[in-house]
């Protein structure tokens, strides 16, 4: 069975069935094991691998503010800092920690309070910045982690982590394991999506490498949105190109690689005629996708003016919802601009209203379609930002350096337990409370979707990968 699930797409029915058994109980097990195996649709043989166990989640919607959002700023309030405003870090509470060579020769670190007020909200009295108002009202809806860390401590090699479980390249994005863990729902579209946007702050940049499939097969990587006239590039005909022969034409072509395949055995081979196949299906599905001609001007007011704008976050969003509303097992989002180093209080303020009120929206919206209990929507950075001043402190402004040793993220629906989880100390520096290290973040998602990240592997070169490498412990506190 192990051989079935990591080879599923070089495998066939006969051979599943031969390693299986051939009585009538290894047939009722398979049945049950593989929904779909006697329909006489290939497709559902290899588009759906069973959960370890009964998932709180059946998609995600990954919300990936790059760059870095400064907890202190949004989440993680701290009176402390306010008061101290200006003085410098103890050394006692850095105790020579690894910091960034844009900080680490600086004589003094001052420390620099929120220019924002916080508030309370919710029956959680989870703290909010007033620069998110419409979140704030979502309150009780919300899982708040503030003690999540990690080793890395520059942007890509920490981006790479949170995204593929590893700071180097050439692995499987999250996106892809879900693909290859459990398919898509809807044979129309892909298991898993990309969306980008760019916000009006510093940006860091956004690599297809973030949504590559790595070493496994090529159909779960990542389908790239883009805001032009063409969604999926690549995807439209020319205008003499008729259906009918389009689909006589991937016939032809479906025999050829068939034909090649017998020949050499090469699994990618398969993997490019289902690719072909889903693209002339994503044909049909796509244009009707991101059209809003059938959505209410209720809900185009909910997510803002912006969302009738594509490209933007809130177009994104509302996509987003589509996409996982049609099938689509994982919904990545990469919104640019949050690396504040400097002039922080007017960059992290115009981010803010470009995410505040689509993002609370997205749960809103997922919530009232009775959709948000088997959703899982994601939010938050690669790390998180320092406590003190990057350079000099002015009355009105300051910078925050990238700061690994702790941040916050938050999550809805999908199974988490609203509320606040973890603790930092009153510098918000160091975690106190219930820390979660990145892959204990990635073991913790793979469990809401019914994947036990220990026995969800893939052989390559000889050697056992999994997402959370050889690390990971699910965070059982955080699920409800």
């Amino acid at each position: 069975m192990r051989e079935f699930l990591e080879h599923g797409l070089n495998q066939n029915r006969r051979k599943f069935l031969s390693k299986m058994s051939l009585g009538i109980g290894g047939i009722a097990l398979g049945s049950l094991m593989v929904p779909g195996m006697f329909s006489g649709n290939e497709d559902d043989l290899f588009n759906n691998v069973v959960p370890h166990f009964a998932p709180k989640a059946k998609r995600i919607i990954y919300l990936f503010q790059n760059g870095a959002p400064s907890q202190l700023d949004l989440f993680d309030y701290k009176p402390t800092l306010q008061k101290m405003h200006g003085e410098d870090l103890p050394a006692s509470i850095r105790n020579g920690q690894r910091l960034t060579g844009m900080t680490a020769n600086q004589a003094k670190f001052p420390l620099a309070g929120t220019k924002f007020n916080f508030a309370q909200h919710g029956q959680t009295g989870a703290w909010f910045t007033e620069a998110m108002p419409h979140l704030a009202s979502m309150a009780d809806d919300m899982c708040f982690v503030r003690s999540l860390y990690t080793e890395a401590i520059n942007h890509d090699p920490a981006l790479t982590f949170f995204q593929t479980g590893a700071q180097v390249g050439n692995r499987p994005s999250m996106g892809s394991w879900i693909s290859y863990g459990l398919g898509s729902e809807n044979k129309n579209l892909p298991a898993f999506c990309v969306l980008l946007s760019k916000g009006k702050g510093n940006g860091q940049g956004v690599y297809s490498k973030l949504w590559n499939n790595g070493f496994l097969d090529s159909i779960h990587q990542g389908v790239q949105f883009s805001s032009g006239e063409e969604p999926v590039k690549y995807l439209t005909d020319p205008e003499f190109i008729k259906r009918a022969d389009k689909r006589l034409m991937l016939d032809e072509l479906s025999a050829l690689n068939d034909a090649a395949y017998k020949n050499i055995g090469d699994p990618e081979i398969v993997t490019k005629i289902q690719q072909y196949e889903l693209a002339y299906r994503m044909q049909m599905a796509v244009p009707e996708l991101t059209s809003l001609q059938n959505e209410p001007e209720s809900i185009i007011k909910m997510y803002g003016p912006e969302c009738l704008v594509p490209g933007t976050y809130a177009a994104n969003c509302l996509l987003a919802r589509k996409l996982s509303e049609n099938g689509v097992r994982f919904v990545q989002l990469y919104h640019q601009g949050w690396d504040t180093h400097g002039n922080l209080p007017k960059e992290i303020e115009g981010q803010c209203k470009d995410v505040d009120q689509s993002s609370a929206a997205l749960i809103k919206d997922l919530k009232q379609r009775g959709l948000l209990d088997e959703t899982l929507v994601i939010w938050g950075g690669e790390f998180g930002r320092t406590n003190y001043c990057q350079g000099a402190l002015s009355k009105d402004n300051y910078g925050r350096d990238h700061h690994p040793r702790c941040f916050t993220i938050w999550m809805a629906g999908g199974g988490v337990k609203p509320g606040v989880f973890g603790e930092t100390d009153e510098f918000g520096y160091n975690i106190t409370k219930l820390p979660v290290h990145v892959h204990d973040f990635q073991a913790t998602v793979l469990h809401l979707m019914g994947i036990d990240h220990e026995r969800f592997t893939y052989k390559h070169q000889g050697r056992r990968y999994k997402l959370t490498d050889i690390a990971g412990n699910v965070v059982h506190d955080l699920i409800s």
